[in-house]
């Protein structure tokens, strides 16, 4: 069974983009037989510049609250909470590496914790 992880990315090589200023998640299904990309998800980025747009970042929450996951640059307390509270664990130890290298990676380090 594959389980889809949101990566916030600028144009789909890196995990380089903040949760705040993503116009754009990439959408990848990971299978025990490796990770595959699924589609391309727009939203309206909500980070204005020290405060946010709550509608917008509702809509973030929606439009990724089916991943497990969500592959971020940076993300904020206050989003990261938001996003665990739905059960999407924000994912911050990959920034600007490459994204099935760090997704083949965390999913690894996730399993060894599991055993």
């Amino acid at each position: 069974m594959a389980i889809q992880i949101a990566v916030a990315s600028k144009h789909g090589v890196a995990v380089d983009e903040h949760f705040g200023h993503a116009k754009l998640f990439f959408i990848y299904a990971l299978h025990e037989t490796g990770v595959q990309l699924v589609e391309q998800r727009h939203v309206d980025h909500y980070c204005l510049g020290g405060h946010g747009d709550r509608s917008a970042l509702q809509k973030i929450l929606d439009t990724i609250g089916d991943c497990e996951a969500v592959f971020v640059a940076k993300v904020g307390d206050g989003p990261a909470d938001k996003l665990r509270a739905r059960g999407v664990e924000p994912v911050t130890d990959y920034p600007w590496e490459e994204i099935v290298p760090a997704i083949t990676d965390w999913a690894a380090t996730r399993t060894a914790g599991m055993s």
